[in-house]
């Protein structure tokens, strides 16, 4: 399948969706302080999407019953909201979805309550600094393998490892589009597959492990934990190429 090429007014129309994204998110770290239940920011962000004339896309996806996903500690993605209430310490992955005029939006964050350790500040900077070297990375013509091994050998050297498994993605008039980017190189030759052109729009998002890469599924059939049982880290941006650089799309 091709990966589309978009139109200027196109991702202009994305920007619009990605940017009730970024101001859920601003939104939501407001309001994460301990006490708080997931279901509560579940709520807070469909109100607010809603108010901005768009909808939560997430809600309904392949059956994903929540309007965000709420990941907090080992939970590293598609953390179901529920009533648990947020503690001081506990670190908390934010995933958002947005559809605007028949435009995605996509966009995450993991953030500490509070005071939190070392250890996971030091996790936390991985995922959002891997994303943004990603992002000041890429050029016209790199190909997305080459974008993959670049992610994956920051992540290594800061002694963290990708979740296996799952990966960044085109988006537009789906939320899930062409082309799959993980974050680990495929195939051992990253001079190979689809090159980054002109007006591609995607998602980069780093999930970071701290020994084991190996997924492993929860019983609600969302969540996605490291087989170390450690706790995770999650961030994401839609990019859209623009005069042959990455330009963020999911910012205020």
């Amino acid at each position: 399948m091709a990966i589309a090429i978009r139109k200027p007014e196109e991702i202009k129309a994305l920007a619009s969706a990605n940017r009730i994204v970024a101001q859920t998110l601003s939104l939501l770290r407001e309001h994460a302080k301990p006490g708080i239940s997931l279901l509560e920011l579940d709520k807070i962000a469909e109100d607010f999407i809603r108010s901005q004339g768009a909808r939560p896309s997430f809600k309904g996806l392949y059956g994903f019953p929540g309007a965000i996903c709420t990941s907090v500690n080992e939970v590293i993605i598609h953390g179901i909201p529920n009533g648990y209430q947020l503690k001081e310490g506990d670190i908390l992955g934010v995933d958002i979805g947005t559809e605007y005029k028949g435009w995605f939006g996509d966009g995450a964050a993991t953030f500490g309550i509070g005071a939190v350790t070392q250890n996971d500040e030091a996790l936390m900077a991985c995922s959002r600094d891997a994303l943004l070297y990603a992002i000041d990375s890429i050029r016209v013509d790199m190909r997305f393998k080459e974008l993959s091994h670049l992610i994956e050998q920051f992540i290594l050297k800061r002694g963290m490892v990708p979740l296996r498994g799952f990966c960044g993605h085109g988006i537009g008039r789906k939320p899930h589009e062409e082309p799959e980017i993980p974050n680990y190189l495929e195939g051992g030759n990253p001079k190979q597959g689809p090159k980054i052109r002109e007006g591609m729009v995607f998602c980069i998002e780093p999930m970071i492990c701290q020994k084991s890469g190996e997924a492993k599924i929860l019983s609600d059939k969302w969540a996605v934990v490291s087989h170390d049982g450690l706790n995770g880290s999650h961030h994401e941006h839609t990019v859209a190429i623009v005069n042959g650089r990455a330009e963020i799309l999911s910012k205020e």
